[in-house]
C-alpha cells in the first residue's frame, strides 16, 4: 500500500527523472521545460485534490473489511454447528459428603468450548451479567414447555439477577403447572415461562399469538417428556410437531432458514420476527428415573423413537424447519451420570452452558458481537 510518504518520493522522482529522460532523447531544451512545468503543475494539483478523495490505502483497507465480512457471514452457518462442542470436566467437591454418595450435589463440574481450531476461530462467549443485559435489553423472552424448560429459565434468571431475588422468585416459579411472569426493569427485560408439557399446547399458544398480532422476541419451545410417559406414542408425538411446524411457518413472520438479514434484537422493523429455539428432550438414564411407570415407558427404545420423529418433522432449522435446536441431549450425555440425581432432570451447569449456547446463536443471528 502506498501512504503519503512513498506517493510523495514516487512524485519526486518522476519530476525529476522524467525531463532528464527526455534530455537524453535530444528532445530540445524549450520542450523540456514545457513538459517538466506541466508534470510539476499536475502533481501539485494531485497533491492538493488527494485529500478530497479516498487515499489507496483506505481503499485497500476497506476492501480488506468488505471481505472479512463476507468471510464471517459465509461461516456463520458453520459457528451455529459447532455451537454444542461443549467439553465437560466432572470432579468430586472438596466437601465430598460420603452419606450422599453418587448424589450430584458432591460434585463440581465445569465446562467450556472445546479448543479445537475450527470452534476457537467462532470466538464463542461465555456472557456476564452486563453483556446479557445489553443482548436482551428491551426484550420480550418466552419460554415455554414442562419441566426442563422451567429449570432453563430459573438458568437465565440466576444469570441476570442476584442471588437474594433468584431466591425470592424460585417459590413462584416452581409452583406446581403453573406460568410464571417477571418484569426485569434495569434491563427492560419481560420473561414469560409458560406451562405447555404437550406439542399440542404449543400450537395453540402459536395460534394465540397470530391472533393477537403480538410476537416475543426470543421463543423457546420444548416438549416430549409428557407425552412420552402419558401417551407414549411416537408416531403421535411427530404428527403433533408437524402440526406445530405448519404453524408457525404459515403464521409467524419467519423464515427456515437460519441467518436471514433480520434487524438486531431491540431495532425496529415493520414485521418482527421473533427468534426461535427449540429445546430438546434431556438423555434419559433409565435405571435412575423415580417411579416404575417411568423406567418401563420412558425405556432407551422409546427415547429413540421419539428423537427420529423430532428430526422427521422437519421441525429443526438443520431440517429446513423453524427452531434452532438447544440439545439438551447431547449436554446431558456428555456431562455424565453425576450430573442428575433423578436421571431425568440435571444440574444447573447443563442448562447454564445451554444458555450461553443460545446467546451466541442470537449474537450469530442478530449479526452482533459484544
Amino acid at each position: 500500500m502506498f501512504g503519503a510518504v512513498q506517493l510523495g518520493l514516487f512524485a519526486a522522482c518522476v519530476v525529476l527523472f522524467v525531463p532528464m529522460g527526455m534530455a537524453g532523447w535530444h528532445l530540445s531544451r524549450n520542450k523540456v521545460l514545457f513538459f517538466s512545468g506541466a508534470l510539476f503543475i499536475t502533481l501539485a494539483v494531485g497533491v492538493h485534490l488527494t485529500p478530497y478523495f479516498p487515499s489507496v490505502s483506505d481503499f485497500m483497507s476497506s476492501v480488506k473489511s468488505s471481505n472479512d465480512d463476507v468471510v464471517f457471514v459465509e461461516d456463520r452457518g458453520l459457528c451455529v454447528s459447532l455451537l454444542h462442542e461443549i467439553a465437560w470436566e466432572v470432579m468430586p467437591s472438596k466437601v465430598f459428603d460420603p452419606l450422599l454418595r453418587n448424589n450430584s450435589l458432591n460434585y463440581d463440574k465445569f465446562w467450556s468450548w472445546s479448543r479445537l481450531n475450527s470452534v476457537s476461530e467462532c470466538e464463542f462467549q461465555r456472557l456476564k451479567r452486563k453483556d446479557v443485559m445489553d443482548l436482551l435489553n428491551g426484550s420480550w423472552v418466552m419460554i415455554v414447555g414442562d419441566s426442563q424448560a422451567r429449570i432453563f429459565t430459573l438458568s437465565l434468571l440466576s444469570l441476570v439477577l442476584d442471588s437474594e431475588r433468584v431466591e425470592s422468585v424460585r417459590s413462584f416459579l416452581f409452583k406446581r403447572h403453573s406460568d410464571y411472569h417477571i418484569d426485569i426493569d434495569e434491563m427492560g427485560l419481560k420473561l414469560d415461562f409458560i406451562w405447555a408439557p404437550y406439542p399440542n399446547n404449543l400450537t395453540d399458544l402459536v395460534m394465540r399469538f397470530k391472533k393477537k398480532h403480538l410476537y416475543p422476541d426470543v421463543l423457546v419451545m420444548g416438549s416430549g417428556l409428557w407425552h412420552m410417559l402419558h401417551i407414549t406414542n411416537a408416531s403421535d408425538y411427530g404428527g403433533l410437531l408437524g402440526l406445530l411446524r405448519n404453524s408457525v411457518t404459515s403464521m409467524l413472520p419467519v423464515s427456515p432458514k437460519f441467518g436471514n438479514d433480520e434487524p438486531a434484537m431491540g431495532s425496529v422493523s415493520s414485521v418482527r420476527s421473533p427468534h426461535l429455539f427449540w429445546l430438546g428432550m434431556p438423555t434419559l438414564i433409565n435405571s435412575m428415573l423415580n417411579t416404575q411407570e417411568k423406567r418401563v415407558k420412558m425405556n432407551d427404545v422409546m427415547q429413540g423413537e421419539y428423537e427420529r420423529e423430532v428430526r422427521k418433522s422437519g421441525i429443526l432449522r438443520e431440517f429446513g424447519g423453524p427452531f434452532q435446536l438447544l440439545d439438551i441431549g447431547s449436554l446431558s450425555l456428555n456431562c455424565g451420570i453425576k450430573c442428575t440425581d433423578d436421571g431425568m432432570h440435571y444440574d444447573g451447569a447443563v442448562y447454564e452452558a445451554e444458555l450461553h449456547i443460545m446467546f451466541n446463536a442470537l449474537l450469530i443471528e442478530s449479526h452482533q458481537k459484544l
